[in-house]
């Protein structure tokens, strides 16, 4: 009985890591797991369902479905200016984009907008942005 559970375990875990890797992902989602607790908040993961899969707070965006989206587009939530901004102007959230958004948000807009900006994110992750983004791949909606 504990072989067949550890080898549930074990599967569970290459196809996490799989599903993270065919969304672009090369950080490490089980080390992106442990990192999400200094997101969840302000940040939420809950499904298109209404199921939580992390239960965070509301003060962000909910990050279901992150991976690909364009910057300031979750339906219902009032994002800063800068970010729409950033949106309408073509980023869209990749592995390479969200871990320099995490690590300093506000240079990061201004660098992309190439004038001052500002972000509602005050939050700066100094690594792992990778991991989480990873992470986010692994609990998100399948590719299409």
């Amino acid at each position: 009985m504990k072989f067949k559970i550890i080898t549930a375990i074990a599967a569970m875990t290459m196809a996490t890591g799989a599903f993270a890797e065919s969304h672009g992902a090369s950080g490490d989602a089980e080390a992106g797991e442990k990192a999400f607790g200094k997101c969840k908040s302000c940040h939420m993961i809950q499904d298109a369902e209404g199921t939580d899969i992390v239960k965070g707070g509301k003060t962000g965006p909910n990050l279901y479905g992150i991976v690909g989206r364009t910057a300031g587009t979750y339906e219902g939530f009032n994002y800063g200016a800068d970010l729409v901004a950033a949106g309408e102007a073509g980023l869209v959230w990749d592995e390479a984009q969200f871990a320099a958004y995490v690590q300093d948000p506000k240079k990061f807009l201004s660098d992309y907008l190439g004038s001052a900006a500002r972000s509602k994110m005050s939050f700066r992750l100094k690594d792992g942005g990778e991991d989480i983004y990873a992470y986010l791949a692994s609990v998100g909606p399948a590719a299409e």
